[in-house]
């Protein structure tokens, strides 16, 4: 079969369309491997999510209606259609002869990505086929659309390395993690922006220094991460219709994810060194960089943001990431000796965690219209 001539998901208009073209390229073009990682559960790894989808269903978003239908239209204007395949700007990538650790850093990387894509598209999609709130399903047809066509891009991206993600494969038997809808908002909040600005700092970086453009599909990142953006505003739109969400006791909740999804992200990235080497970013400063973003950004909708510069902040983190280490080598030891250190070193990174989930937030007034144009 030739999938170079199969319809591509960057033209689908809808994530059905997509999906059907996608598991038409999973039956041209299987990877176990690539589909293996992609199934893995663990702390630092994309999960897929599911929800009480009555209670979106019953979501009222009279208050908040001008932003919303604004936001709707310009979605529906889809200004990225077509966009998320190659074109003449796609360099040729010698993946022969790519440094061995890069080669294996930007696969895992590239897997991860479509796994956390591809989670969106999934939940999102179930959001839509469950539900009869014309303004929610709408939504969620959307973004399920865009998630798709992300997923679709990367797995181009891979196939080039002799890898795939079977996507079906994936939907059917990856497990699934139950989530009150007030966390799907939070999470899904923080993982559409802090998406947009891991996205648009790299992209930026690379306009600077394109001699650290080690793959062309830094190139598309920019558009890439207007979508994240739209996303997560699309959240932040929900969240404004119920203020009990921002206030009180779901405050510590709000501090909760963002603590968890900063602390994953400086984890993980450091489990990169090679990657981000090639790139020509020290992860420190990228992390920082994205952290400052992403919180100038939820300002928009949580009354709070972390102190990511108190002096207990980096300290923690560099903390969490020998805890990281030091449990990745436990397991790789095995036998008594190597649970006991797991446990010792889990012991260490909850310690850590709790070090950067008690340093005092920041408060401040949030805006009375939480739209937002993406300006980095």
């Amino acid at each position: 079969m030739n999938v170079q001539n199969m319809k591509h998901t960057a033209d689908a208009t809808t994530v059905e369309e997509g999906l059907a073209i996608q598991e038409a390229q999973d039956k041209a073009f299987t990877d176990e491997m690539a589909t293996e990682t992609a199934m893995q559960n663990t702390l630092l790894t994309p999960r897929f999510y599911t929800t009480d989808f009555d209670e979106l269903d019953a979501i009222d978003v009279s208050s908040v209606r001008e932003d919303w239908d604004k936001l709707i239209a310009q979605m529906v204007a889809d200004p990225n259609k077509g966009h998320f395949k190659k074109n003449e700007d796609w360099d040729h990538i010698d993946w022969e002869n790519m440094e061995p650790q890069l080669k294996k850093e930007f696969i895992d990387f590239l897997i991860s990505s479509c796994t956390a894509e591809f989670s969106g598209c999934v939940l999102y999609k179930e959001m839509k086929r469950r539900g009869n709130n014309e303004d929610i399903t709408q939504l969620f047809q959307l973004m399920a659309r865009d998630e798709a066509r992300h997923a679709g891009f990367i797995n181009d991206a891979l196939r080039e390395a002799g890898l795939r993600v079977n996507l079906g494969f994936l939907t059917q038997k990856k497990k699934y993690t139950y989530f009150r809808p007030k966390f799907i908002y939070y999470a899904t909040y923080l993982s559409e922006k802090i998406g947009y600005a891991r996205y648009i700092t790299i992209y930026r970086h690379l306009e600077a220094n394109p001699q650290h453009r080690f793959h062309p599909i830094f190139k598309w990142f920019c558009e890439w991460c207007n979508d994240e953006f739209s996303h997560g505003e699309a959240f932040a739109l929900l969240m404004k219709t119920e203020p009990k969400l921002t206030s009180g006791i779901n405050v510590y909740w709000i501090k909760f994810f963002l603590t968890a999804v900063y602390a994953t992200m400086y984890v993980r990235d450091h489990q990169r060194p090679a990657f981000h080497k090639a790139l020509g970013v020290d992860p420190d400063w990228y992390a920082h960089e994205v952290f400052t973003k992403t919180s100038k950004l939820s300002e928009q909708i949580f009354p709070i943001t972390l102190d990511i510069d108190h002096p207990a902040w980096q300290k923690n983190l560099e903390k969490l990431h020998r805890a990281n280490v030091r449990i990745a080598k436990a397991k790789e030891v095995g036998g008594i000796g190597g649970k006991l250190a797991q446990i010792g070193g889990s012991l260490a990174a909850a310690s850590a965690f709790a070090a950067l989930f008690f340093i005092p937030s920041k408060k401040h007034d949030v805006p009375e219209s939480v739209r937002l144009e993406p300006v980095y």
